[in-house]
């Protein structure tokens, strides 16, 4: 029998614990980079495994090494564990348990399929001519717990890691298919505030004021017009204002308006000209009215940039599990962040995306507080990463 094959079949036989563990951590989810309830499920899950594992400094991360027979190259596999700050609308049976808290994002997937692969590379030891670290990560959701833990000496540590590889689970994508690209897979992003200053006065007189709500509404509109004329359509940007603030009451024109939003790009080269050009029109429109602009820009996450060569190899091994017609060439990028871009800054590797689509439903896109997954999706999670190990790292499969 195909090598591969038995894996998934193993990797089937593990989806009840999966689905389980999955279950736990849904029905408790955990914001940030401390996460104790869902560490103490990992380390529970990973019990009697034999593996070595690690958990302290700066937030709840646990790191679980499986060591091949055989010295060789090293390999990180990560899951982040954080859910989202949103209500949840799901009408699971065992949805959220806790007011404001979600996992909208197949976080506890995650957990639950690297969990179960650890099971599957435990057994296969004799097989791994080298390392596999894996990385269960707090703090994905905007913490960026990525950077926290290579600030801390993740990459580094003996054994080094000299690649890496991550799955997403995709809830609009049918299951049993993955999705990837090589090079840029995922925009970076970043804050963008704006602060309108001008001079308040009585709303029935506004020649005697100086208004900052019209400015405001311009500049959100020249933005838009920037995007379109001056960047490149293929090297895309996305401006998006999701928040205008301004005023108290009817008949009082403010004295400031704050505008709040996202700059997404896909090349450093074009995040740079967006932050630019961002500057120039805000300062450009309100002085065209008199008034002034100031912007401000936190920056985010990087571009998350797949390894060309690992990008390959994985379509490679998942071509291999799940058959014919099991791998989707994405043709763009997403224009969603990603913590493991700071992973992938500094070590080939790859994320790829996950077919969850639950059967028989209009399915409802990560962050949406109806975001559901179909559990059996998350067999073919556990195999890939059981499949790259392997592979990679010279075994049998």
């Amino acid at each position: 029998m195909d090598p591969l094959a038995t894996l998934l079949d193993e990797a089937r036989k593990e989806l009840p614990d999966a689905v389980r563990l999955r279950r736990r951590i849904h029905r408790n989810p955990e914001l940030g980079l401390v996460l104790p309830d869902t560490q103490r499920a990992v380390l529970e899950a990973l019990e009697g495994l034999g593996l070595e594992v690690a958990t302290g400094g700066a937030t709840s991360a646990v790191v679980a090494t499986v060591r091949g027979v055989r010295p060789g190259r090293t390999l990180l596999l990560r899951a982040d564990m954080d859910a989202l700050p949103m209500e949840e609308q799901s009408g699971l049976e065992f949805a959220s348990q806790h007011a404001g808290r979600m996992h909208a994002c197949g976080h506890d997937a995650h957990v639950a399929m690297l969990a179960g692969a650890a099971r599957l590379l435990a057994r296969r030891r004799a097989e791994l001519a080298g390392t596999v670290k894996l990385l269960f990560q707090p703090g994905e959701e905007g913490f960026a717990g990525a950077r926290v833990l290579i600030e801390e000496g993740l990459l580094e540590r003996e054994p080094r890691v000299d690649a890496a590889f991550a799955i997403h689970v995709d809830s609009t994508l049918p299951v049993g298919r993955v999705a990837l690209r090589p090079g840029p897979i995922l925009a970076a992003g970043d804050v963008l505030s704006i602060d309108v200053s001008g001079r308040g006065g009585h709303a029935s007189m506004p020649h005697l004021a100086a208004d900052p709500i019209p400015v405001a509404c311009e500049i959100v509109s020249a933005l838009q017009s920037f995007v379109t004329r001056r960047i490149n359509a293929f090297d895309p940007v996305v401006i998006t204002v999701s928040r205008i603030q301004a005023g108290t009451t009817s008949n009082v024109i403010p004295a400031s308006a704050s505008l709040l939003g996202t700059i997404r790009c896909v090349s450093e080269a074009t995040r740079t000209a967006a932050h630019e050009g961002v500057r120039r029109v805000a300062a450009g429109v309100a002085a065209a009215h008199g008034l002034e602009a100031k912007v401000h820009i936190i920056p985010g996450y990087p571009v998350t940039v797949n390894d060309a060569g690992f990008a390959g190899f994985a379509s490679g091994v998942a071509g291999d599990l799940l058959g014919a017609g099991g791998v989707i060439e994405m043709p763009a990028p997403v224009m969603g962040a990603e913590d493991f871009s700071y992973v992938l800054e500094r070590v080939p590797g790859a994320l790829v995306f996950l077919g969850a689509r639950p059967a028989g439903a209009e399915p409802a896109p990560l962050h949406s507080n109806r975001m559901v997954i179909d559990e059996d999706a998350m067999a073919a999670g556990i195999a890939l990463h059981a499949a790259v190990s392997m592979r990679w790292l010279g075994g049998a499969a």
